[in-house]
């Protein structure tokens, strides 16, 4: 009897990977969704017994639509596969319904072991090799396909570095879709969520270089945070530049250090980090990326670390240079 099954997941690389890890022997029907508002269209047309829900996607990311699962009581099977692995978002998932929690990236044999817990499915075969499909390989010279993988990648060091942040200051970390472009320097003060809102803010600079690849990491913390994250800190006293420039340097090490790090394991390099260096407290956007011209054309990788509640929010920019985009694209084409 076949099984219709609904991923759900705003990257194709995504889908297609968790497509590939089902069991060769398992007769299902897959249909695709890229948000959470397009799954329900999905639903309605398909009533899937099982569907794979991804967490941060644009439209309706998936918390809002495992609410709308229980709002409209959709009787359906959900495994949530994100790379939001921190502990209070799976507590959170499971209690809006979930039946299960996989974090990214999902391999053939997590997905078996988990099918058969749940009594989904029992695979007879020997072997579990990820399910035969028709799907052509990713053109990652196509410039939507190559943001696309791009983004998963992010998507899934974001996670890690937001999970780190989480555990370390006991808060949860409310994550964005990461945004992915190449784009000149002029355009780089554009790409800045929070450019327009606040007036000014602090950052500090930490360059990595591996195998074909190199680039800065760049912390930019908008002023207005830092009593707030004192107060989660439990910092006592005065906060002045000093504190505020430990403050800063704490929380860049922990964001930094763990998505270069996603990234690394990802793509299967080693990528070395220099010392951190400040660009400046208290100096307006246009004024920061003014004083770093030696940003050229770069793939950015953006991300926007809101802290639940808390009144903090912060940019964490990855910046690669023009010349990793081959690199980039070799170790891209290993993964999928």
């Amino acid at each position: 009897m076949t099984t219709s099954i609904l991923i759900c997941d705003d990257s194709r690389m995504a889908r297609n990977q968790l497509a590939r890890c089902l069991p060769a022997d398992w007769d299902v029907e897959i249909h695709f969704a890229e948000d959470g508002r397009h799954c329900l269209e999905v639903v309605q047309e398909v009533s899937p017994e099982l569907i794979f829900l991804d967490l941060n996607m644009p439209e309706m990311d998936g918390y809002e639509t495992l609410e709308e699962f229980r709002e409209q009581e959709i009787d359906c099977d959900v495994i949530v596969v994100s790379g939001d692995i921190q502990p209070d978002a799976q507590t959170r998932v499971i209690g809006l319904g979930a039946i299960d929690f996989i974090k990214k990236p999902i391999s053939p044999e997590k997905m078996l072991e988990t099918l058969d817990s749940h009594c989904i499915f029992t695979s007879h075969a020997n072997e579990t090799p990820p399910a035969k499909s028709n799907f052509t390989p990713a053109d990652l010279d196509d410039y939507g396909t190559f943001i696309d993988a791009c983004q998963e990648i992010a998507n899934i060091a974001m996670g890690r570095a937001g999970d780190s942040l989480a555990r370390f200051l006991d808060v949860f970390v409310e994550l964005p879709v990461p945004k992915v472009n190449q784009i000149e320097l002029n355009e780089l003060i554009m790409a800045l969520q929070f450019a327009e809102n606040e007036s000014t803010v602090s950052s500090v600079c930490q360059g990595f270089i591996g195998p074909g690849l190199s680039g800065e990491a760049l912390l930019i913390f908008n002023d207005s945070s830092f009593k707030n994250i004192a107060k989660i800190m439990k910092y006592q006293g005065e906060i002045n530049e000093n504190v505020e420039l430990e403050l800063l340097m704490d929380i860049a090490n922990i964001l930094v250090g763990a998505c270069l790090q996603g990234i690394s394991d990802q793509l299967d390099v080693n990528l070395s980090q220099g010392h951190p260096v400040v660009l400046g407290q208290h100096i307006k956007i246009p004024d920061l990326i003014a004083k770093n011209k030696q940003w050229k054309k770069t793939l950015s990788i953006e991300i926007t670390y809101s802290i639940e509640n808390k009144g903090v929010n912060c940019d964490l920019l990855i910046l690669l240079t023009e010349d990793c985009i081959d690199t980039l694209k070799q170790r891209i084409s290993y993964i999928i």
